[in-house]
């Protein structure tokens, strides 16, 4: 009861500090900015793994594919032609130039996805192409890929930017000076809160500014110091925000999937009895609709059912029973607590979804100590298999090459993004059938049947599928929300005069 009231004042606390501060406004800016909860962390698409990498680097790179609503492939730098089963043609349409005037060849495209193949360069990304055999430039516009087996989806898999063959000839460093052909070019990165890009349609600036705390935020948007936002925001602070007249808020499904993923090398969480019972202690329905105002979708597994390669799973229950049952067949009771370390990044709202797991887990008798970090050294420790519990998203995943990213044994880091050291002789035989099959159709069968044996094997534990949210200051306009939280909508977004809701 005393924390309830706690919490309810520093809720009064804070509506009071907003209202008082948010008079306080800030003239417009010739750059429209965004406020983003963490930075870019590599601009080289290469070596981008993290969420807001990835979605920047969409407006700096063009690709060779984009995906249309159900995630199949489909022509965007070029077109394609099968021309045998392990023998594929990519077209390049039009005159692309990179942002330095330099025109965009097939021998950019080859030079792009050498670099990643070259085991030297150690990109997190090889493992997804290692189907690629030989890679032929056949005049300016036209470049072969061959196959060491056949794979109807290699075209998905060559959604990487495409970066200038010269440039990576000279080691240029993307990573801070990124250099591609989008629909914006770097300006200038002064500090690690705060990157500018160019729109090179009508030379309008943006400014990326990180702000961690939620609050902070929101008070700078109220104040004119920032723009718009995305994702990222407590209710209670969406709450007070829809109260306001200058204020404008969309919402829209989403498909960027939430877990909790274990250290399956761990005594602990390597046991399968451990997993299953933190899977049934969790009350996935009772966060949703507490702290998400029920703003996202249960999940069962990493694609959602609308996904081509998606699948309806039977949900895990909240079973605190059951959970307990478990915990004593593993060896664990009153007298014998199990104690697990949950790591966190510093974001409070990401703080907050694991203190309440920490809650639900004490219930059945876990004694969960949460230990959050900056980004940076909390991403660090989560691909060096430093942890045994941890929470995370996947965002923006369009193909089920993902699985073997993510989940075969051959992939742990830096071959790939198995960082939880997850071994499963049952799942490695799947992805590779599911690979050899010459059909979408066909391979989807066996997705679903792989996706099975992970909800059995619990290497994650699925939570949700978070809805995207963008909330903007009235005179923002133009900027659409994506399923699965890209930036895109920055391509068109504008400031125009000042329209009060009132």
């Amino acid at each position: 009861m005393l924390s309830v009231v706690k919490k309810t004042f520093q809720n009064s606390l804070l509506l009071l500090l907003l209202t008082l501060l948010s008079a306080y406004s800030q003239p417009p800016s010739d750059a429209i900015r965004m406020g983003l909860s963490s930075s870019a962390v590599n601009l080289d698409p290469r070596f981008a793994t993290d969420a807001t990498s990835t979605r920047i680097n969409r407006l700096l790179y063009q690709r060779l594919v984009e995906f249309d609503q159900s995630s199949l492939p489909i022509p965007s730098l070029a077109r394609w032609q099968q021309l045998t089963p392990t023998h594929y043609r990519f077209t390049l349409q039009g005159g692309n130039h990179f942002s330095n005037g330099q025109p965009l060849t097939a021998s950019d495209v080859a030079a792009t996805f050498q670099s990643i193949l070259n085991p030297a360069t150690v990109s997190p990304h090889r493992t997804t192409l290692n189907m690629v055999q030989q890679i032929e430039v056949i005049d300016a516009k036209t470049i072969d890929f061959r196959l060491n087996h056949p794979d109807p989806l290699l075209p998905a898999y060559l959604s990487i930017g495409i970066l200038p063959a010269d440039a990576i000839r000279q080691n240029h460093p993307f990573h801070r000076q990124p250099l591609g052909s989008g629909a914006f070019k770097f300006i200038a990165w002064p500090s690690e809160g705060k990157l500018q890009l160019e729109r090179l349609s009508d030379q309008q600036k943006i400014s990326f500014i990180t702000v961690k705390d939620p609050t902070v935020r929101v008070l700078k948007l109220l104040r004119g110091e920032i723009d718009l936002l995305q994702n990222d925001l407590p209710t209670e602070l969406l709450g007070y925000l829809k109260a306001e007249p200058d204020i404008t808020i969309s919402q829209g499904r989403g498909s960027n999937f939430l877990y909790l993923g274990f250290n399956m090398q761990d005594p602990a969480t390597g046991n399968l009895l451990i997993r299953q019972a933190v899977a049934h202690a969790v009350d996935r329905q009772a966060i949703i609709h507490h702290l998400f105002d029920g703003a996202a979708t249960p999940a069962q597994a990493l694609f959602p059912p609308w996904h081509w390669a998606g699948t309806s799973l039977p949900a895990i229950p909240h079973d605190p029973t059951r959970a307990k049952t478990l915990l004593a067949a593993a060896g664990y009771n009153p007298a014998n607590p199990l104690k697990l370390t949950y790591k966190t990044s510093s974001d409070p709202f990401r703080i907050r979804i694991a203190t309440i797991i920490q809650q639900q887990l004490a219930e059945v008798g876990i004694e969960l100590d949460v230990r959050s970090f900056d980004w940076g050294t909390f991403y660090g420790d989560i691909k060096a298999g430093r942890f045994q519990l941890y929470s995370l998203a996947w965002v923006g995943i369009k193909t089920p090459d993902v699985f073997r990213y993510i989940f075969a044994s051959e992939s742990i880091p830096p071959n790939g993004a198995n960082r939880g050291r997850f071994n499963d002789p049952v799942s490695d035989r799947l992805i590779t059938e599911a690979a050899h099959l010459p059909s979408p159709e066909a391979q989807a069968v066996v997705y679903h049947q792989l996706q099975q044996r992970l909800l059995e094997q619990l290497p994650y534990v699925p939570l949700w599928y978070e809805d995207q949210l963008f909330v903007s200051r009235a005179d923002i306009t133009g900027y659409h929300l994506a399923e699965d939280g890209n930036y895109d909508g920055l391509k068109q977004v504008k400031r125009v005069k000042h329209a009060s809701k009132n």
